[in-house]
């Protein structure tokens, strides 16, 4: 990848000029409200609220300025498709002001993907930095997917829907985007009808238990299926502190037989299931909350499901 270093200057003047005048569009009513008002609704999900939030909050405009919280709601937005945000995390990226190290790959990264939801002056800007675009180790947004392997097992437009979806509700999860869909290609392939021998249904293969236990009512349903999954995860992630692997075992096994093994329990598919995503994922550990445990309580998974009834099946 080649960096034009000599352009930054232009970029820099031009950049300024762009954000100062489309940073949230040509929609004033939201600058006219208190920032308590924009907070609370940026809070409950309005798009627009959520980027004139963040934007109040890497300027200090009437708040302190706080550019660690403007990075994770320029987040929150980008990851619902919002090409201001991303430009703004661009720019962000290729100054490195305020604490934050500049990164011009990160900084392409974001300005290309403004670019690619339909933002013409992000086009010309991203061309200035790189002669091409590469996914940066750290997009500063850990629900944005990055994963090398998705381009290959994800091309359709359907299953770059998916993807959108995924990130989107990743942020609302405090999941890794990968993480999660390292879980759905190794559970389903992205295929939304996919069924089981055992009635695991969907995305994230969510039995009838599992999906009780996580009220959702029809699991063929994508985002209810996903939030269904990314909510069992996100608990499983809490009972065992980080771990992934463990995390993992559990989601396919059952916490209980986890528990019960002090570990990856030796049957055959869980193993190879928690080596395949731990390959995809790269990582071992997740940040988790301990408050995410008062959303459920311990229950069994698909393979404890299957042993209850078959027996197990050691490998070995």
């Amino acid at each position: 990848m080649l960096l034009k270093s000599r352009y930054f200057p232009t970029l820099i003047a031009l950049l300024s000029v762009l954000l100062s005048s489309t940073a949230v569009g040509s929609d004033n009513d939201y600058r006219r409200l208190p920032l308590s008002q924009i907070q609370k609704l940026a809070q409950q999900g309005d798009l627009k609220a959520q980027l004139e939030w963040a934007t109040a909050l890497e300027h200090g405009e009437g708040i302190k300025r706080d550019i660690d919280s403007a990075i994770v709601w320029y987040c929150r937005a980008a990851g619902r498709g919002s090409s201001d945000a991303q430009r703004s995390l661009g720019w962000i990226y290729a100054n490195g002001r305020h604490g934050i190290r500049k990164d011009d790959v990160a900084a392409a990264y974001w300005l290309d993907r403004a670019a690619s939801n339909g933002d013409d002056y992000a086009a010309r800007l991203v061309k200035r930095i790189v002669v091409d675009v590469v996914a940066p180790k750290q997009t500063g947004c850990t629900h944005v997917a990055k994963a090398p392997w998705l381009k290959q097992r994800c091309s359709s437009s359907g299953c770059r829907k998916i993807v959108a979806l995924v990130e989107r509700l990743s942020f609302d999860f405090q999941l890794d985007a990968d993480l999660v869909l390292a879980v759905i290609s190794a559970e389903s392939g992205f295929d939304p009808r996919a069924e089981s021998n055992s009635g695991a249904q969907g995305l994230m293969q969510l039995i009838p238990a599992t999906a009780e236990r996580f009220g959702v009512r029809n699991s063929w349903n994508k985002e209810q299926n996903l939030r269904g999954g990314m909510a069992y995860l996100r608990w499983l992630l809490a009972y065992f502190e980080g771990n992934v692997e463990h995390a993992l075992a559990g989601y396919n096994a059952g916490e209980q037989r986890v528990k019960q093994y002090r570990g990856v329990p030796p049957y055959a598919e869980t193993q190879a299931y928690v080596q395949r995503i731990i390959a995809d994922y790269g990582k071992r550990f997740h940040r988790f909350d301990k408050r995410w445990l008062k959303r459920s309580s311990p229950g069994g998974g698909r393979v404890a499901q299957q042993l209850a009834s078959a027996g197990p099946r050691l490998d070995g």
